[in-house]
């Protein structure tokens, strides 16, 4: 039988080895990030999304559930039919995102149209999303929806959602067909529980406040609606290259009102971008809330947002898009993407970006629902969502990696420390063993 110490020579090797795996883990997952940042990511759909065929007329359209977020695909000068079962008494809300190739050609008006229709062909809601002057292709999303309290599309039944595809170059083009991804998120919200005002609030602080100042902090935004990255208030940096777009989540609770700019940072180089950095607002059901496009000539300039008034459920029944767009507390979205066309005159970059987001107003309790939001938590905002968005820590994605590493490195630590101890107690008392058995033998 071996000794201890053949043992710990035996084992220690093994040992070693393991507490050295949580540092090749974080290497690795450096690596993969340092060589992401050499070239735009894809669009991160939202893990296990249904893969749906869109049909081409209303017999045979796919049902889309809410809550279910579905992947499917767009041809070019296509028209696809999807279809809801709705009740009679909850409004629901369709986004559509269309993802086109990378390095695709697209025009200032290419893009998508969603609209939602009833049995009989009346349009409950119609929306666009276009690539607009930067000429770039990115992810755009348009918002289907069917409200309940309209003088039309009332009532239990079936609706069907269209999604049309805009492109200048048309039928007759020779240019390869490809086909756009598409992400599509159903939602509904229940009426509420009391009737309350029937009118947007009129009076609200519609000036543009100072930009925050002070130190940025690292934060680097997600590639996807489901992967964005949690942000609160504050000054935060990140860097793009060309064509690349980041996600970003701000909690808004009822009451509470942001305001956003973001600024891209100097480069060296000759020429102009028109709308070289674009930053765009969602709300909750990735409905389109606003949006700000900058032109570049290599001198640090920021994109800002219009004023917004603060998030009430009474916004919907305002007029101007930037108004009833804010009429849920959630999770609201700043989309960034930097122009393809940036490349052609100021090189590949990485391209500094700074964001500052203000979130001012007082808190206050929303409208009590007489039944419940699906998916549940879409119009809520918790305690952990408020501290992700200062922390940035979601709980997934990179953060468990460092914990993991972080964790397994001080734990495997430990224990090869108190394993190495242990077996330094063994072989002395062996040893001392040994001396006495040694000493009691009889000698010759």
């Amino acid at each position: 039988m071996p000794g201890p110490c053949a043992l710990r020579t035996a084992l220690l090797p093994g040992l070693c080895a393991l507490l050295v795996l949580p540092c090749g883990m974080a290497a690795a997952h450096a690596n993969a990030i340092a060589t992401e940042k050499g070239s735009p990511q894809s669009y991160a759909f939202t893990p296990g999304a249904r893969t749906v065929a869109g049909a081409t007329g209303t017999a045979t359209a796919p049902r889309l559930d809410a809550g279910r977020t579905y992947r499917s695909s767009l041809p070019r000068n296509g028209k696809l039919y999807y279809r809801l079962e709705l009740g009679a008494t909850d409004s629901a809300y369709v986004p559509v995102t269309a993802v086109p190739p990378a390095h695709a050609t697209v025009s200032a008006t290419d893009g998508i149209t969603v609209s939602v229709q009833d049995a009989t062909g009346t349009p409950c809601s119609f929306a666009g999303a276009r690539f607009g002057a930067g000429l770039s292709p990115r992810p755009v999303t348009a918002l289907g929806q069917r409200e309940t309290g309209k003088a039309v599309c009332q009532g239990r039944g079936t609706y069907y959602v269209v999604v049309r595809r805009l492109d200048a170059q048309g039928p007759g083009t020779t240019a390869p067909a490809q086909r756009w991804d598409l992400e599509i998120a159903p939602v509904t919200e229940p009426r509420t529980a009391r009737a309350g005002a029937t009118s947007a609030p009129q009076a609200w602080d519609s000036a543009t406040p100072e930009p925050l100042t002070g130190e940025p902090r690292d934060r680097s935004g997600g590639t996807g609606f489901a992967s964005a990255s949690p942000l609160g208030q504050g000054v935060w940096r990140t860097s793009l290259v060309p064509g690349e777009t980041r996600f970003y989540k701000v909690p808004l609770d009822w009451g509470r009102q942001l305001h956003a700019s973001a600024e891209l940072g100097s480069a060296t180089g000759h020429g102009y971008v028109g709308g070289a950095l674009n930053l765009s607002l969602y709300n909750p059901v990735r409905g389109y809330v606003e949006d700000a496009a900058l032109g570049y000539t290599g001198t640090q300039k920021p994109a800002v947002l219009a004023p917004l008034p603060p998030v009430e459920y009474a916004n919907r029944y305002a007029v101007p898009t930037g108004v009833t767009s804010v009429r849920f507390a959630g999770d609201y979205y700043l989309v960034l993407h930097l122009s393809e066309q940036t490349a052609d005159s100021f090189g590949r970059g990485p391209f500094a970006v700074t964001l500052r987001v203000r979130v001012a107003g007082r808190a206050h309790a929303g409208p009590e629902y007489a039944g419940r939001p699906v998916p549940g938590e879409v119009f809520t905002v918790s305690e952990q969502d408020r501290e992700a968005a200062l922390t940035g820590n979601t709980g997934d994605g990179a953060a468990p990696v460092m914990r993991l590493v972080a964790i397994s490195g001080i734990g495997l630590g430990t224990v090869l420390l108190l394993v190495l101890a242990g077996w330094t107690v063994t072989a002395r008392r062996t040893q001392r063993i040994q001396t006495r058995v040694n000493a009691q033998k009889p000698t010759a």
